[in-house]
């Protein structure tokens, strides 16, 4: 029997293409965009990393919008959803994450995407108010103490021992993080924490006898000596 042109319009390509109706997933996406903006909001309200990427925060609204049209077409047709996981099997992400939060809101980016695609409108919002609420409140109870890390270049084991006593009468705290010695020269790392921000004794530090320079920089919180 020949295949006429009517024939070729009623391929599964075509019938496929009402499977996931308009209207529903018109909402899907929008209330993906508005969780996926929550989700930026959030992230950048809870940062305290040295260098801010925008670039971050966009990317989990596309992880949010990409996640849910993936399980809109799984949900939609089983079996094309076992050649998709063939197909994302072969990708692989080589970029490092330098933060140990940026994980946990790329889970949730996705997590959040998957759950409404699934149609579990009301656990995706509540959960990403919830989630939300908790990493904000965990954000905010940080300590108000900029910490600082206090390199000082000393010429002998004298002058660190007088630089140390100096440094313990002018700040509310200090630990030593990591030294290095070379031909005599000494060279501490010093993590302190200032008093109500007077880094004034810093002049006194570097006039001090056996004493080349004296460095304060301030970090998160996070050194790597």
């Amino acid at each position: 029997m020949p295949v006429t042109f009517q024939d070729i319009f009623k391929t599964s390509f075509l019938e496929k293409a009402a499977a996931v109706p308009l209207l529903d997933m018109a909402f899907a996406l929008v209330l993906s965009f508005l969780l996926g903006l929550f989700v930026f909001f959030i992230y950048k309200q809870c940062y305290a990393g040295v260098m801010y990427s925008p670039s971050f925060g966009v990317t989990l609204v596309a992880l949010c919008l990409i996640t849910t049209l993936l399980i809109l077409t799984v949900v939609s047709n089983i079996v094309l959803s076992l050649g998709m996981v063939g197909a994302l099997s072969i990708v692989r992400f080589r970029t490092a994450i330098k933060e140990p939060m940026d994980i946990a809101f790329l889970f949730w980016a996705i997590a959040a995407g998957i759950v409404l695609a699934a149609g579990l409108v009301f656990l995706a919002v509540g959960g990403s108010l919830f989630i939300g609420a908790v990493l904000y409140a965990f954000s905010r109870r940080r300590s108000p103490e900029t910490p600082y890390i206090l390199m000082v270049h000393c010429e002998s084991g004298e002058a660190e021992n007088r630089a140390k006593e100096l440094i313990a009468s002018q700040v509310k705290r200090m630990q030593l993080k990591s030294k290095s010695v070379e031909q005599g020269l000494v060279e501490p790392h010093w993590e302190v924490r200032l008093k109500e921000g007077d880094a004034a004794f810093l002049d006194e530090l570097e006039r001090m006898k056996g004493v080349s320079r004296a460095v304060l920089v301030s970090y998160n919180g996070d050194y790597m000596g």
